[in-house]
């Protein structure tokens, strides 16, 4: 089984990323790179409870196929966690892959000499 893409990203100030590291951070991008997924991640962080899919599409001016593509993109990043409930599926944010992706973000502390 391989790891999520969250799981994997390293600090960009941490020294040298390798070329799994960097791609894995790619990915999550690439993710992240859609307003479409930017309005159901704003959705879901504001829920305490899994939102059903049918609540997301309904929430969104987007079909229901084109809503479950765009989640699909988000779970594969590791970003989304997904269970089913009978025939539906309910979505809520993965917290230790939203505290892996704020390490991405972490510099180092930098003195400027004159």
């Amino acid at each position: 089984m391989t790891s999520l893409p969250a799981r994997c990203c390293a600090p960009i100030a941490d020294g040298r990323l390798d070329d799994s590291q960097a791609q894995a951070t790619a990915e999550v991008f690439k993710a992240l790179a859609d307003a479409h997924r930017v309005k159901i991640l704003n959705l879901l962080a504001n829920s305490r409870d899994p939102v059903c899919v049918c609540d997301i599409t309904d929430s969104m001016e987007l079909s229901q196929p084109t809503v479950s593509f765009h989640l699909k993109k988000l779970v594969s990043a590791g970003l989304l966690n997904r269970e089913e409930r009978g025939t539906w599926s309910y979505y809520s944010i993965d917290g230790d892959a939203w505290k892996d992706l704020d390490r991405i973000f972490q510099t180092k502390e930098r003195t400027r000499t004159r």
